[in-house]
């Protein structure tokens, strides 16, 4: 069963970060700060916003301006040209005044102290277990079983349903064709995925796995798990509810 998103009694929400944080594009330190700040803007994650003294001013052009914000463009090696518009917001007013955010997936890489970190920061209210059990899952697709274990490990994340991950020789690999589709999580790591063809058709993208893990998650690497919104699930013989969230479409 899924847990509630954390609510904040109020947007945004923001904190202090100890961490020291660098950005970097083409090569480019674009920001060194000990001093940013992770904000809540929704309640999904947060995302790191720093002081105006750490806006790097000398790699920017200003693009768009209002009352209560600047949106700036990166300016490239020098020529005078820009790309990246609207890369970065410099606030004016408000909560966030004298605060700037940059698009994260518009840099090249982000670190926290000497470690890089992946897709967004990670949300430090969340948690994520994974636990070694003994439980019996049985895993159809359009009433076809595909996993049948009793080996899983479970990942408890926080705000999301449990997911098994199964030892992939119990699973009907013959059925599982590899997919191109790979997306990535900031506390697992890059997943692949597998279609599933049956007779009746494909399921597509139905089932993922992580060939690398992140340190905290490595105990889930090369396990196999099934979007439970998708397909029938049987734990100890009593078949679950599928669960409603955003992969449910």
């Amino acid at each position: 069963m899924a847990t509630a998103l954390l609510q904040f009694p109020h947007l945004p929400h923001i904190e202090d970060c100890a961490k020291r944080i660098r950005v970097y594009v083409k090569g480019v330190c674009m920001v060194d700060s000990r001093k940013s700040k992770l904000v809540w803007q929704h309640q999904f994650y947060p995302v790191y916003f720093f002081p105006t003294i750490d806006l790097p001013q000398w790699y920017l052009a200003v693009g768009k301006s209002t009352e209560d914000k600047v949106l700036y463009d990166l300016l490239i090696g020098g020529g005078g040209g820009s790309s990246g518009e609207g890369i970065m917001t410099h606030y004016l007013t408000g909560e966030l005044a004298g605060l700037f955010t940059i698009k994260f997936d518009a840099m090249d890489a982000w670190f926290e102290e000497d470690e890089q970190i992946y897709v967004h920061p990670k949300d430090p209210y969340k948690r994520i277990d994974v636990l070694q059990s003994s439980r019996h899952i049985r895993i159809e697709v359009n009433g076809v079983e595909v996993a049948n274990t009793r080996a899983p490990r479970l990942l408890y994340e926080t705000s999301l349903p449990v997911r098994a991950y199964i030892p992939k020789p119990d699973c009907r690999l013959d059925l599982l064709e590899p997919s191109d589709f790979k997306t990535k999580c900031p506390y697992k790591g890059e997943a692949s995925y597998y279609h599933v063809h049956l007779t009746s058709g494909v399921a597509s993208n139905v089932v993922w796995w992580y060939p690398e893990t992140t340190l905290e998650c490595a105990a889930i690497r090369g396990y196999v798990a099934f979007y439970d919104e998708k397909v029938d699930v049987w734990v100890d013989g009593e078949k679950q509810v599928r669960p409603t969230t955003l992969w449910s479409a």
